[in-house]
C-alpha cells in the first residue's frame, strides 16, 4: 500500500530545480538549438541565442511586400547558401536571379516552388521541412489555420532548416503557436521591427535597423505590367506538370 503523504510533509520537502528548466519572464530565454546570426548585431542583441533559431517556426508579419524583408534576410540566407539550398515557396513575386547571384547567393543554391492553391503550397512546406535536404525554408502565405500552423511547427522541429514564414501584418491579431513573431514596416532607410513575441523580457518600442541598398531588387512581380519593375529575362520559364500540383523553375 502506497504511503499517504499529508501536506505538510509534501511542503517540507525540498525541490529538485534543473538547471536550464526554469525560464523567468524578464530573462531571455533559449530555443536550445542552432542559430544563425541575423547579420544586424543590434537585432542579435533581441533574440534568443543572438540568431535566427533552427528547428522552429519564425513568423515575419510585413505590411507589404517589398518593404525590406528579403534585404533583412540576406546576411544570414548568404551564410546559408554557402552550404545548403534555400526553398522559395509561393514568393509573390518573380525571383529575379541576376539580383540574388549580385548578393552572393548562387542560383543553383535556391529553388522556387510555385503552388497554385493553399494547401499544396502548406502540404510542400511540411514535406521540405521533414525531408531536411535544405538550409532554409521561406514560405508565403496568407491565410493559415492554427492547426497547419501548429503541423508546421512540428515538422520544423524535427529539421534543422531555419524556417521563416511571411504573413500579411493583420495577423498579428491571431494567436500563433510560433515561438517568435515579429511584425515588419518601412522607416526611412530601412525597417522597424516589432517584436510581437519571443521567450524573453516583452520590448515596447520597435527596433530600426538601417538596411544595406541593393543595385535591384531580388524579386519582380509576377505580372510585369508595371514599367519599374525589375526584370529578369534569364529567368527560365515555369515548368508545368499535371501530374505534381506544384511547379518547380
Amino acid at each position: 500500500m502506497p504511503a499517504i503523504v499529508s501536506p505538510i510533509e509534501k511542503s517540507n520537502r525540498p525541490e529538485l530545480v534543473l538547471p536550464g528548466a526554469v525560464w523567468r519572464a524578464d530573462q531571455m530565454g533559449s530555443y536550445h538549438a542552432a542559430v544563425t546570426p541575423t547579420g544586424h548585431p543590434a537585432l542579435d542583441q533581441e533574440l534568443p541565442d543572438g540568431g535566427w533559431p533552427t528547428a522552429t517556426l519564425i513568423e515575419l508579419l510585413v505590411q507589404q511586400a517589398g518593404i525590406g524583408e528579403i534585404r533583412l534576410l540576406r546576411p544570414a540566407l548568404r551564410h546559408i547558401a554557402t552550404r545548403r539550398r534555400i526553398v522559395l515557396l509561393r514568393p509573390p513575386y518573380l525571383p529575379q536571379m541576376a539580383a540574388w547571384t549580385g548578393w552572393g547567393l548562387p542560383a543553383d543554391s535556391l529553388l522556387w516552388i510555385k503552388a497554385p492553391r493553399s494547401a499544396d503550397a502548406l502540404w510542400s512546406a511540411e514535406q521540405i521541412l521533414r525531408n531536411g535536404s535544405c538550409g532554409a525554408l521561406i514560405f508565403w502565405e496568407a491565410e493559415v489555420r492554427a492547426e497547419s500552423l501548429r503541423r508546421l511547427l512540428l515538422a520544423a522541429q524535427g529539421s534543422e532548416m531555419v524556417f521563416w514564414m511571411l504573413r500579411p501584418l493583420a495577423c498579428i491579431r491571431h494567436a500563433s503557436p510560433s515561438p517568435l513573431r515579429l511584425a515588419l514596416r518601412p522607416a526611412s532607410g530601412g525597417i522597424d521591427i516589432e517584436i510581437v513575441k519571443r521567450r524573453g523580457p516583452r520590448r515596447d518600442t520597435p527596433l530600426h535597423l538601417l538596411l544595406e541598398d541593393s543595385p535591384a531588387a531580388p524579386v519582380s512581380p509576377v505580372s510585369p505590367g508595371s514599367s519599374n519593375a525589375y526584370l529578369d529575362q534569364r529567368a527560365p520559364a515555369a515548368a508545368v506538370t499535371r501530374s505534381n500540383p506544384t511547379e518547380l523553375v
